[in-house]
Parts: structure tokens; C-alpha cells; sequence
């Protein structure tokens, strides 16, 4: 209530909600724009839950219309939140429930983990590539509201060119204050991170003489995947730069700008330099 009473003698006007009995402040804005033939707003951890259920799918080797569904339907269930509660015993990105086999708790509030079982369990649905995504969606959650998911199909159809690679510096977000990690330590969550989103098909990570890492790639796709994947988790690793091609992202600034020389990264590597 101290923080309502500081907005207030501020002359800001906010609208408050109660949820479960519990006041819950609104968002300030988005830190995440994501444009790919249409735009998203997102805040920095939808934007992180997002890029780790399309590495899952890219992953898994999933068309990109896969991770389209996926999205919109963990938009629908938890707006890309990783819920510790729900409906009955619903946990997680996607809602899924113990008592209907879907994992213990613990395991389903893994976003990896709850992502691939959303993949497998689409996997399974006869003719899902062909359905709305509302349809295959609620083949796989057999939600009250089966037409619920539809609402989301152009956000995600948005968001899944962005974090497949198919769009140009797509991604950007805006982090600010202290790093939530520094040097040898950021480093390594974020190596550690990629290595768990993208399994054993992610191409050679090294280390930097920067303090950070870099990532080798085949093609331009690949390499906006990675960069994208590294601006959507900055927030919680570390992360100050990102660069590829001509292009370089940087945390307070939020843009992807051109650079020139030294700073090129070229067509073959994606560089991510972390906090000192």
C-alpha cells in the first residue's frame, strides 16, 4: 500500500485489481517489443518463458506452426507465466495437472520440461498441422473453453517467426538496474542456460575474452535464433550485448543498432558479452 500512496502524491494514476484476495499492482509497461509482420508487447519474463518454449520446439525439430500453437496456448493458460497454482491442481506455462499424468508439480514448473510435453502430447494429435489453433490446442489441454485459444494465434504466429530466426533484430528488449548476475558467474548461467534450452544441437559455445560467449553458426536463421534467445533471457543472466551480422543489442539502450569495424560480428557468430 506504501507504493499506491507514492503513486498517488506522484499524481499517477493507476487501476488496481484484486486477485485471490491479494492486491496486484499493473504493469508500468512492457519491456519487450517483438515485431515480425505485426507486433507483441511483452514484459522481460513472458519474454524469457517465450524463447524457451520455441528452443524446446526448434529443439524437438517441431515446425514452426507447432510453436505457434504452443504459444497461444500457454498465452491463454498462464500469459506465458510460470504459475505455481490454478484451476484444481493446474500448474505452470501451460496449466497441466498432476492428477492427469501430465508430471509431479515440480517437474511441470520446468518450463523445458512443460514445454516438451506439450510438444509430445501435440505430437500425438492425427492431423494437428492442418487444424486452427484453437482446435489443436484444445486437443491437447481439453480446456472449458475450447475457442479460447484463437484469440492468441496472430500474437504467437508474431512472436514464433521472431524466435525461430525467420525475422531480422526482432527481439528487443529493455533491461535496466543492477545485472541480476556479473562476470565468470553470468557467464556461465548463460552458457549453461543455452545448453538446456537447446540441447545437443546447439552449435560451439565458447568463452570470450570480453567476458561472455559466443555461439557459431550455420545460416542467418540460426544465428537470430540464438540472438534472439540471448536478448529474451538478458534479464536474468547477465547479458549486456548482443551482436550479429551488422547488428548489435544492448541492455539499457533495448535497441538493436548497426555497427561498423571492430564491432562486427559477422555472418558466422553470434557474440552476447555479459555484465562486469
Amino acid at each position: 500500500m506504501a507504493l499506491l500512496a507514492l503513486l498517488g502524491a506522484l499524481g499517477v494514476v493507476v487501476a488496481v485489481t484484486s486477485v485471490g484476495g491479494k492486491i496486484k499492482l499493473p504493469q508500468l509497461g512492457p519491456e519487450c517489443i517483438v515485431r515480425a509482420d505485426g507486433e507483441v508487447a511483452l514484459d522481460l519474463v513472458q519474454m524469457a518463458n517465450a524463447a524457451t518454449i520455441t528452443a524446446v520446439g526448434v529443439r524437438r525439430k517441431m515446425p514452426e506452426r507447432a510453436v505457434v500453437i504452443a504459444l497461444a496456448t500457454a498465452l491463454q493458460e498462464s500469459k506465458l507465466e510460470n504459475l505455481d497454482t490454478g484451476d484444481r491442481d493446474s500448474v505452470g506455462l501451460f496449466q497441466q495437472r498432476p492428477s492427469q499424468g501430465w508430471g509431479t508439480p515440480e517437474k511441470i514448473q520446468d518450463p523445458r520440461y512443460s514445454a516438451g510435453k506439450f510438444y509430445s502430447a501435440l505430437k500425438k494429435v492425427k492431423g494437428w498441422q492442418k487444424m486452427r489453433v484453437t482446435d489443436a490446442a484444445q486437443k491437447v489441454q481439453r480446456s472449458a473453453y475450447p475457442n479460447a485459444y484463437e484469440k492468441w494465434a496472430d500474437e504467437s504466429a508474431v512472436l514464433a517467426k521472431a524466435l525461430t530466426g525467420r525475422a531480422t533484430g526482432a527481439v528487443e528488449c529493455t533491461v535496466s538496474g543492477e545485472p541480476a548476475l556479473r562476470g565468470a558467474t553470468a557467464a556461465a548461467a548463460l552458457a549453461e542456460g543455452m545448453r538446456l534450452d537447446w540441447g545437443k544441437g546447439l552449435a560451439t559455445i565458447e568463452a570470450t575474452q570480453a567476458g561472455g560467449l559466443s555461439v557459431a553458426v550455420k545460416d542467418a536463421g540460426a544465428g537470430w535464433r540464438y540472438a534472439h534467445w540471448l536478448v529474451s533471457h538478458a534479464s536474468s543472466t547477465g547479458v549486456e550485448r548482443v551482436r550479429f551480422a551488422d547488428l548489435e543489442w544492448s541492455a539499457p539502450g533495448g535497441k538493436w543498432q548497426p555497427v561498423t569495424g571492430d564491432g562486427v560480428a559477422g555472418n558466422a557468430t553470434v557474440v552476447a558479452e555479459v555484465f562486469h
